[in-house]
């Protein structure tokens, strides 16, 4: 995708990031004000490639998410918007469903209270036993399972791609190779320096997503978070497993951990995907096998939040860090629910990087997170479902900033 500019410095609002949230906020934006000059900045040549091109393809229904939190509201709605988005533009999406699956008594009772939590949450959700289990994935074993039918799955770049090309067709401007590398706010707008040139905007609004936190900071904007990437790492299975099952198959999650196991994924490709993991990272876009950023690193040193994190969950991060180094244990993982996969069925695919906000008292935050001043609102966390989410976080950054500011 070329970057598209009008050659003029001067706009009346910015967005910072070319992912889904970003891109969905702008469009929104641009529909709430149409005589508005409203410009995406993206430091990289396209849009959609960190986070949001690194992502299972998931279309979330909202499990796992508090009753009445801003995660539980966002991913019900998103997942009917993305979906409905997708059926105006013709973009193949699948509802194949998704079966969370319990081997042993503890994920038993686990699978109980998030029984539970789906009918808190108004979702469509069916229990099923050993037997009916078999039924629906002959592949897969496990006690019982929990079915949502309302899960789906899609490539989310090319709903960015869909974003941007409207986006552009009714006025809006992105530009791309455009990293911001400095922010000043006043009075009357705020000044941004990019990689190669100087723009100025009434208003920002940031979704720099793994750059969070150093978008804050650049605006001396006070905060207690900082960003601590995790790396999720992914295999894709031949193609002679890609009929291997017939829905998602998820585990029971940890209720105490914010990352949900090792799955099974149907791709709309059609091929299935084993992962991800999530192991420590040492650099915020190390998408590659060896991924070292000093700046990262130090960074995440000099927080007290970190080693608060890191005494808490060091457990699971040894064991974590093991299996990504020692493929037996990662096929472990999967094969307590699906014993037909074997070593020499993990293929490479490639990884994806969680930006998790962290709080000093070594927190996760397991909900959004916004920041702002006087002229910028920032999404300081947007966890997954984010991706599921984008359409409803984008409607209430605009409700937020309309709140904000006078926005006329």
């Amino acid at each position: 995708m070329a970057s598209v500019s009008k050659n003029n410095s001067k706009y009346d609002i910015a967005v910072i990031g070319a992912g889904i949230v970003g891109l969905s906020t702008a469009w929104q934006l641009l529909q709430c004000y149409p005589d508005y000059r409203i410009v995406v900045i993206e430091k990289e040549d396209d849009v959609g490639l960190h986070q949001t091109g690194h992502n299972s393809g998931v279309i979330h229904a909202g499990v796992y998410y508090a009753p009445g939190s801003l995660k539980a509201d966002f991913c019900q709605r998103g997942a009917t918007a993305t979906k409905a988005f997708c059926q105006e533009h013709d973009i193949d999406f699948n509802e194949c469903g998704k079966l969370l699956v319990a081997t042993n008594d503890v994920e038993y009772e686990r699978m109980n209270a998030l029984f539970e939590r789906c009918q808190e949450n108004n979702l469509e959700v069916h229990k099923l036993d050993q037997t009916q289990l078999k039924e629906r994935e002959p592949n897969v074993e496990g006690l019982g399972a929990l079915f949502v039918p309302s899960t789906g799955i899609v490539n989310y770049r090319e709903i960015c791609q869909k974003l941007a090309e409207i986006f552009i067709q009714k006025g809006g401007e992105i530009r791309l190779s455009s990293q911001v590398v400095g922010l000043v706010e006043t009075h009357e707008q705020v000044i941004i320096t990019l990689s190669s040139d100087v723009i100025s905007s009434s208003y920002l609004v940031s979704c720099g997503g793994l750059m969070a936190d150093r978008l804050t900071k650049m605006l001396n904007i006070p905060t207690d978070f900082q960003i601590i990437p995790f790396r999720g790492e992914y295999y894709r299975l031949p193609t002679k497993h890609n009929k291997i099952v017939n829905h998602l198959i998820y585990p029971i999650p940890d209720p105490d951990l914010p990352f949900l196991g090792v799955h099974l994924t149907r791709m709309i490709d059609g091929s299935v995907t084993v992962g991800p993991n999530a192991v420590q990272g040492w650099k915020r876009e190390g998408y590659g096998s060896i991924n070292i950023s000093l700046q990262d690193i130090v960074e995440m040193m000099r927080f007290s939040g970190f080693w608060k994190l890191l005494k808490k969950y060091w457990r699971t991060g040894i064991m974590e860090t093991k299996n990504s180094w020692y493929k037996p244990g990662y096929l472990a993982q999967v094969r307590k629910y699906c014993d037909q996969i074997n070593l020499d069925d993990l293929q490479a695919y490639p990884a994806g990087i969680r930006a998790q906000a962290v709080l000093h008292d070594g927190t996760l935050v397991h909900d959004f997170l916004f920041a702002q001043s006087s002229r910028s609102l920032h999404v300081c966390n947007a966890p997954s479902p984010a991706a599921t989410s984008a359409f409803p976080i984008g409607e209430h950054i605009v409700q937020k900033l309309e709140q904000q500011v006078t926005l006329k």
